[in-house]
């Protein structure tokens, strides 16, 4: 095959895309993309010393998954976790100094690109979602995973848009399930955190006399290398773990027409988890949100997101229809 020539065009690409009801992997479509190189060592040097938050996990593996509720966090530079995760010695101090790397994992997870680099918006051109069929889609529009062996994502599935994950350093496995096995891996909204719905299984050592049907699940397992470009479909459940010492990621989430409708379910889903939430006693709010939710948000605030989410979802279903003929409402 000729190096240069990719696959498919742009716009057969978007078409893919948006009409795969099953996980694929694209292969050879990223071969020029200057974020190809951005390794760990590529990334500190960018960064200058400016630290990430880590979060951190026991290697252990329990029944329960690891919900970042029950997780470590610390701030560190690249360096630091560089030579935390090749078990250098110089880390008996630093801030990973009291996680012995044989039993801890570290994630920089769910970085928001323009947030990092944002004194940086050169960067944000080494990433080009153009070339499947999304111009204007840049680094900007992405997020940045950055983990050691063993960091992983508790098993969940995403309410919005569907998902590009490209690897850059090191593999990551990905354990997907279809939307049609949902009951069998018995969804939980806490810890709750907008857009993500998480699944009370632990995939990587299932309970199964608590979650028997769990057995009527099958996995699409797929090791994803660097230069590979995973697209996760709309809905489908995912468990991603680091393989190798060092790994990253670059994604971005795919806007969809379907998705006006879930804004309207998470509106809803904020507003019953607050409400629940602000019944309990204060001292149990950090066992329900995510850390990635700031905190719990007043009752007018969410009543107000769930009008704005209504609102777009009618509009939306206005401009679909006027093609059609008007059905009553």
């Amino acid at each position: 095959i000729d190096e240069d020539v990719k696959p498919f065009t742009p716009e057969k690409t978007k078409e893919i895309v948006m009409s795969l009801q099953q996980p694929a992997v694209f292969c050879n479509m990223v071969g020029d993309w200057p974020a190809l190189h951005w390794n760990v060592k590529h990334l500190s040097a960018v960064l200058e010393g400016r630290t990430v938050q880590f979060r951190l996990g026991l290697k252990t593996v329990n029944l329960v998954p690891q919900f970042e509720t029950s997780c470590s966090y610390v701030e560190a530079t690249l360096e630091e976790f560089l030579a935390w995760s090749c078990g250098q010695p110089s880390c008996l101090s630093g801030p990973f100094s009291c996680y012995d790397y044989s039993k801890y994992w570290a994630y920089a997870d769910y970085k928001y690109i323009a947030r990092i680099f944002e004194d940086k918006p050169e960067i944000f051109q080494d990433v080009r979602w153009s070339d499947f069929g999304f111009p204007g889609r840049s680094g900007k529009e992405s997020t940045l995973w950055i983990g050691s062996e063993g960091a992983n994502t508790p098993c969940h599935l995403d309410s919005y848009g569907c998902n590009l994950v490209l690897q850059v350093q090191g593999r990551k496995r990905w354990h997907l399930f279809p939307p049609g096995d949902t009951s069998f891996l018995y969804p939980t909204r806490i810890p709750y955190e907008e857009s993500s719905i998480f699944s009370k299984v632990n995939i990587a050592n299932p309970d199964l006399k608590r979650f028997p049907e769990f057995r009527n699940s099958t996995a699409h397992v797929v090791t994803l290398s660097p230069g590979q470009v995973l697209l996760v479909p709309r809905h489908w459940w995912h468990y991603v773990e680091s393989i190798d010492p060092v790994t990253v990621s670059i994604n971005s989430w795919i806007e969809l027409d379907v998705d006006h409708e879930a804004r309207v379910e998470e509106a809803i889903t904020r507003m019953l988890v607050c409400a629940i939430k602000s019944a309990e006693k204060p001292s149990d709010g950090d066992l329900w949100l995510n850390p990635t939710e700031v905190e719990a948000t007043s009752h007018e605030i969410n009543l107000q997101y769930l009008n704005e989410a209504v609102s777009a979802y009618l509009k939306c279903q206005e401009t679909s229809v006027s093609g059609q003929a008007h059905s009553s409402s």
